[in-house]
């Protein structure tokens, strides 16, 4: 198996819903570490995954709107919990449909899957991970 991964960050601001959250239900703040897995059984003709540079310009165009926004006005996320496994996938579901349009410089269907790994600090991390 072959992967890639390339990484970005978002700041965003965000509060819960529900007393399993405890005092993070009051709004706080996040710097969020975003990496994005892409996974292949071949590599291409040119020897890779697919090209990183598209992978990373994906990851940019999917995060720009969420850096420095408090996602409890995001329209998108009106009434959800935007906890960490739940923006895993929303990640993944973007960029799952950028490689099945064949915007990473390869077609989708010769990717195994992605993976979305969103680290909180460095102790703790959430990620959500399918197939295409």
């Amino acid at each position: 198996m072959f992967a890639i991964e390339v990484r970005d960050h978002i700041m965003i601001a965000h509060s819960f819903k529900g007393e399993l959250f405890g005092p993070a239900q009051a709004l706080h703040g996040a710097t969020f570490v975003v990496d994005v897995a892409i996974f292949s059984d071949q590599l291409d003709a040119n020897g890779v995954v697919i090209d990183i540079g598209r992978a990373m310009e994906t990851l940019s165009v999917i995060l720009g709107p969420l850096k420095y926004r408090n996602l409890d006005e995001v329209a998108a996320f009106k009434g959800m919990n935007t906890t960490t496994e739940f923006l895993t996938h929303y990640i993944y579901e973007r960029f799952a449909e950028a490689a099945r349009a064949g915007e990473l410089g390869r077609d989708g269907k010769d990717l195994k899957s992605i993976r979305v790994t969103i680290s909180e600090s460095h102790v703790a991390r959430a990620w959500y991970e399918a197939a295409l």
